[in-house]
Protein backbone atom coordinates (compact mmCIF):
# COMPACT_ATOMS: atom_id res chain seq x y z
CA UNK A 1 0.00 0.00 0.00
CA UNK A 2 1.15 3.47 -0.73
CA UNK A 3 1.73 6.22 1.54
CA UNK A 4 1.02 9.88 1.18
CA UNK A 5 -2.20 9.55 -1.13
CA UNK A 6 -5.35 10.93 -0.63
CA UNK A 7 -8.03 8.68 -1.50
CA UNK A 8 -7.86 4.97 -0.29
CA UNK A 9 -9.94 2.78 -2.71
CA UNK A 10 -11.32 -0.83 -1.16
CA UNK A 11 -13.35 -3.62 -1.88
CA UNK A 12 -14.50 -6.90 -0.46
CA UNK A 13 -13.81 -8.84 -3.53
CA UNK A 14 -11.90 -8.55 -6.55
CA UNK A 15 -15.28 -9.18 -8.55
CA UNK A 16 -15.72 -5.82 -7.49
CA UNK A 17 -13.47 -4.29 -9.47
CA UNK A 18 -15.17 -3.84 -12.56
CA UNK A 19 -17.17 -1.32 -10.49
CA UNK A 20 -14.78 -0.18 -8.54
CA UNK A 21 -12.50 0.44 -11.20
CA UNK A 22 -14.92 3.91 -12.11
CA UNK A 23 -13.93 5.73 -9.05
CA UNK A 24 -10.09 4.90 -10.07
CA UNK A 25 -10.59 6.46 -13.90
CA UNK A 26 -12.37 9.51 -12.09
CA UNK A 27 -9.67 10.22 -9.68
CA UNK A 28 -7.26 9.77 -12.71
CA UNK A 29 -9.20 12.55 -14.45
CA UNK A 30 -8.99 14.68 -11.38
CA UNK A 31 -5.38 13.93 -11.37
CA UNK A 32 -5.83 12.46 -7.48
CA UNK A 33 -3.59 9.92 -6.42
CA UNK A 34 -5.18 6.60 -4.47
CA UNK A 35 -4.57 3.54 -3.58
CA UNK A 36 -6.44 0.39 -4.22
CA UNK A 37 -6.85 -3.03 -2.72
CA UNK A 38 -8.72 -5.96 -1.77
CA UNK A 39 -9.71 -5.53 2.26
CA UNK A 40 -12.55 -8.32 3.08
CA UNK A 41 -14.55 -7.28 5.88
CA UNK A 42 -15.30 -11.38 6.52
CA UNK A 43 -12.62 -13.32 5.44
CA UNK A 44 -9.39 -10.53 6.14
CA UNK A 45 -10.87 -8.76 9.24
CA UNK A 46 -7.70 -8.21 10.63
CA UNK A 47 -6.41 -6.84 7.38
CA UNK A 48 -9.29 -4.52 7.60
CA UNK A 49 -8.62 -2.86 10.98
CA UNK A 50 -4.95 -2.67 10.38
CA UNK A 51 -6.05 -0.96 6.89
CA UNK A 52 -8.62 1.54 9.05
CA UNK A 53 -6.61 2.19 11.77
CA UNK A 54 -3.54 3.14 9.71
CA UNK A 55 -4.77 5.13 7.10
CA UNK A 56 -5.02 8.48 8.15
CA UNK A 57 -1.46 8.27 9.48
CA UNK A 58 -0.56 6.85 5.79
CA UNK A 59 -2.00 10.56 4.14
CA UNK A 60 -5.29 9.42 3.34
CA UNK A 61 -8.16 11.86 3.56
CA UNK A 62 -10.93 9.61 1.96
CA UNK A 63 -11.99 6.46 1.75
CA UNK A 64 -14.15 4.73 -1.13
CA UNK A 65 -14.80 1.13 0.28
CA UNK A 66 -17.28 -0.86 -2.42
CA UNK A 67 -19.12 -4.43 -1.16
CA UNK A 68 -21.54 -6.49 -2.14
CA UNK A 69 -24.17 -9.14 0.02
CA UNK A 70 -24.04 -8.36 3.42
CA UNK A 71 -21.77 -5.42 2.86
CA UNK A 72 -20.85 -4.39 6.03
CA UNK A 73 -16.76 -3.09 4.81
CA UNK A 74 -17.97 0.22 4.84
CA UNK A 75 -19.45 0.39 8.01
CA UNK A 76 -16.87 -1.82 9.97
CA UNK A 77 -14.14 0.87 8.29
CA UNK A 78 -15.98 3.89 9.42
CA UNK A 79 -16.30 2.26 12.80
CA UNK A 80 -12.56 2.11 13.03
CA UNK A 81 -11.37 5.80 11.34
CA UNK A 82 -12.74 9.17 11.70
CA UNK A 83 -11.96 9.78 7.95
CA UNK A 84 -15.20 10.17 5.95
CA UNK A 85 -15.96 7.11 4.52
CA UNK A 86 -17.91 6.74 0.94
CA UNK A 87 -19.73 3.23 0.78
CA UNK A 88 -20.49 1.66 -2.84
CA UNK A 89 -23.08 -0.74 -2.81
CA UNK A 90 -22.32 -3.32 -5.01
CA UNK A 91 -25.11 -5.03 -7.28
CA UNK A 92 -25.53 -8.62 -6.11
CA UNK A 93 -27.00 -11.32 -8.25
CA UNK A 94 -29.82 -12.34 -5.21
CA UNK A 95 -31.22 -9.33 -4.36
CA UNK A 96 -29.75 -6.84 -7.60
CA UNK A 97 -28.01 -4.65 -4.99
CA UNK A 98 -31.03 -3.93 -2.37
CA UNK A 99 -29.03 -5.90 0.24
CA UNK A 100 -25.87 -4.08 -0.08
CA UNK A 101 -27.84 -0.78 -0.59
CA UNK A 102 -29.62 -1.62 3.11
CA UNK A 103 -26.31 -3.03 4.46
CA UNK A 104 -24.45 0.23 3.70
CA UNK A 105 -26.85 3.06 4.93
CA UNK A 106 -28.33 1.81 7.78
CA UNK A 107 -25.84 2.36 9.98
CA UNK A 108 -26.11 2.89 13.54
CA UNK A 109 -26.26 6.75 14.92
CA UNK A 110 -22.58 7.98 14.93
CA UNK A 111 -21.08 5.75 12.47
CA UNK A 112 -21.71 7.61 9.12
CA UNK A 113 -21.34 6.22 5.79
CA UNK A 114 -22.20 8.52 2.98
CA UNK A 115 -23.98 6.22 0.28
CA UNK A 116 -24.08 6.69 -3.35
CA UNK A 117 -26.08 4.58 -5.91
CA UNK A 118 -25.80 0.80 -6.66
CA UNK A 119 -22.50 0.47 -8.36
CA UNK A 120 -22.32 4.44 -8.20
CA UNK A 121 -19.08 3.90 -7.79
CA UNK A 122 -17.73 7.26 -10.21
CA UNK A 123 -20.21 9.27 -8.04
CA UNK A 124 -17.95 8.12 -4.83
CA UNK A 125 -15.04 8.99 -6.96
CA UNK A 126 -16.65 12.72 -7.15
CA UNK A 127 -17.78 13.05 -4.08
CA UNK A 128 -13.97 12.48 -2.63
CA UNK A 129 -12.87 14.86 -5.44
CA UNK A 130 -15.05 17.53 -3.74
CA UNK A 131 -14.21 16.52 -0.06
CA UNK A 132 -10.33 16.88 -1.16
CA UNK A 133 -11.31 20.18 -3.09
CA UNK A 134 -12.07 21.62 0.16
CA UNK A 135 -8.74 22.07 0.81
CA UNK A 136 -7.05 22.41 -2.18
CA UNK A 137 -8.41 24.53 -4.59
CA UNK A 138 -6.45 23.03 -7.96
CA UNK A 139 -8.66 20.04 -7.43
CA UNK A 140 -11.85 22.62 -6.39
CA UNK A 141 -11.32 23.90 -10.18
CA UNK A 142 -10.65 20.64 -11.96
CA UNK A 143 -14.43 19.66 -9.90
CA UNK A 144 -16.11 23.04 -11.23
CA UNK A 145 -14.70 22.28 -14.93
CA UNK A 146 -16.14 18.68 -14.71
CA UNK A 147 -19.29 19.85 -13.85
CA UNK A 148 -19.33 22.25 -16.48
CA UNK A 149 -18.28 20.04 -18.97
CA UNK A 150 -21.60 17.76 -18.19
CA UNK A 151 -24.13 21.00 -18.68
CA UNK A 152 -22.38 21.41 -22.13
CA UNK A 153 -23.19 17.98 -23.00
CA UNK A 154 -26.57 18.11 -21.91
CA UNK A 155 -27.17 21.19 -23.54
CA UNK A 156 -25.93 19.76 -26.97
CA UNK A 157 -27.96 16.80 -26.48
CA UNK A 158 -30.66 19.02 -25.69
CA UNK A 159 -30.40 21.30 -28.77
CA UNK A 160 -29.86 18.49 -30.89
CA UNK A 161 -32.59 16.77 -30.09
CA UNK A 162 -35.16 19.99 -30.37
CA UNK A 163 -33.44 20.69 -33.39
CA UNK A 164 -34.02 17.06 -35.30
CA UNK A 165 -36.97 15.67 -33.07
CA UNK A 166 -36.83 12.42 -30.81
CA UNK A 167 -37.54 9.86 -33.50
CA UNK A 168 -34.24 11.26 -35.48
CA UNK A 169 -32.43 11.30 -32.52
CA UNK A 170 -32.75 7.98 -31.21
CA UNK A 171 -31.72 6.57 -34.70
Amino acid sequence: MKNNVPVGIIMGSDSDLPIMQEAAKILDYFEIEYELTIVSAHRTPERLVDYAKKSKSKGIQVIIAGAGGAAHLPGMVASLTELPVIGVPIKTSTLNGLDSLLSIVQMPRGVPVATVAINGSKNAGILAAQIIGLKDSDIQKKVLKYKEEMKEEVVKKADKLEEIGYSEYLK
